[in-house]
């Protein structure tokens, strides 16, 4: 057993840790994006980091702490929502859940109605978007 040990870690030892992109079999190699592709994806994180930008200096008007701005988008951005579309009225509805804070909970408030006053519609629908908070719809004093 030893033997056969030793031998599998001298296989081992041999075979690279590295290897170049030349190495790999052609159906296996990366592929570089187009140039007019690559400007594409660009044009959308440039879009996308400037209205992250914007909600920014919205949410930084609620803050005492500026530099927390982005954090706070960062954690409103991966918490959960309801999306409920309603053609009768033609809204989609947008509900937040809770943030872990009543401080980051009245700045999300603050954010949507900021939002709600631009009177956005869904890309390719006629639906307005409308933005709140599961929490709203709850008094803070009601039994559960």
């Amino acid at each position: 057993m030893q033997t056969e040990l030793q031998r599998l870690k001298a296989k081992r030892k041999a075979v690279d840790r590295h290897i170049t992109i030349a190495q790999l079999p052609e159906e296996k190699r990366f592929s570089r994006l187009s140039t007019q592709t690559k400007h594409f994806v660009d044009t959308i994180k440039m879009i996308a980091y400037r209205a992250e930008t914007a909600m920014a200096h919205v949410v930084r008007e609620q803050m005492t702490r500026e530099g927390d701005a982005r954090n706070l988008l960062r954690a409103i951005f991966n918490a959960e929502a309801d999306l409920l579309p309603n053609e009768e009225k033609e809204t989609l509805t947008i509900r937040l859940h809770h943030l872990p804070t009543h401080c980051a909970d009245e700045t999300l408030r603050h954010l949507c109605v900021q939002l709600n006053e631009t009177e956005t519609r869904f890309p390719g629908t006629n639906l307005r978007l409308v933005y709140n908070l599961v929490s709203s719809q709850n008094p803070r004093d009601q039994e559960v």
